[in-house]
């Protein structure tokens, strides 16, 4: 049986709190133990990252399904995995689990709750980095989704410790991730001006990859598409 509503909100919740949790503290921990070398900062955040989600998703996964990204919730409402009103709390509770985990990431290290960044990532490279990621993230969901579910949680962390490598923006690929990066002044964060051009683009390149797998690995007619995380002997419905 499908979790209750309430139940898979707080799983959205927790999980994208802890993701950005990870983000941010590693982003910290990683530029103070540098020594400057930004390389070996971005391999601490980049490791933290990756690991942090796949365990978030297999823990979270037979709750909620384990979005903890709106761009993913908008595309399974638009596959009909899940309403477009649980969509919705789905959305509001990841954004506020990434501003909680920002202001939790800050108060591990000693820093102000907030304190809004001046780090800036913007330009077309930075706006076609953060499509290209949010495609390929889209692109691992539903290929693995649709062949081996149960797959997922490697096939993500593996996407996005690669993607922070390969893209000049270093893969937000997540709307309520970037937000909540716009209120740490750290090494991960992300000018609050910039952050609607990157949602934009996330936006863009989570809907060009669902269109894309309608065509390329169609679900059966007539009846939602497969579930995006099934790692329970219930089979729970995202």
């Amino acid at each position: 049986m499908t979790p209750p509503l309430s139940r898979r909100l707080a799983a959205e919740c927790l999980g994208t709190g802890f993701l950005v949790a990870t983000v941010v503290g590693s982003g910290i921990m990683g530029e103070r133990l540098a020594a400057g070398n930004v390389a070996i900062a971005l391999l601490a955040n980049t490791i933290a990252t990756g690991a942090a989600l796949t365990a978030l998703i297999l823990t979270f996964g037979p709750i909620s399904g384990a979005h903890l990204n709106p761009a993913v919730s908008l595309a399974d409402a638009l596959e009909r995995g899940i309403s477009w009103t649980a969509a919705a709390w789905y959305i509001a509770a990841q954004f506020l689990g990434g501003i909680v985990g920002a202001i939790a990431a800050h108060a591990m290290f000693g820093l102000p709750a907030i304190s809004l960044s001046a780090h800036s990532r913007s330009g077309p490279a930075q706006m076609f980095s953060e499509f290209v990621a949010t495609f390929g993230l889209l692109t691992v969901v539903w290929g693995v989704a649709r062949q081996r579910s149960e797959m997922i949680p490697f096939a993500v962390g593996a996407y996005i410790t690669a993607a922070y490598w390969f893209t000049a923006s270093t893969s937000f690929a997540n709307p309520a991730v970037t937000v909540a990066r716009s209120l740490t002044n750290t090494f991960s964060g992300i000018r609050p001006a910039d952050v609607l051009p990157f949602i934009c683009a996330q936006l863009a390149g989570a809907f060009a990859a669902t269109l894309l797998f309608q065509w390329l690995v169609p679900g059966p007619r007539g009846a939602p598409k497969h579930v995006l995380v099934d790692t329970s002997t219930a089979g729970n419905r995202t």
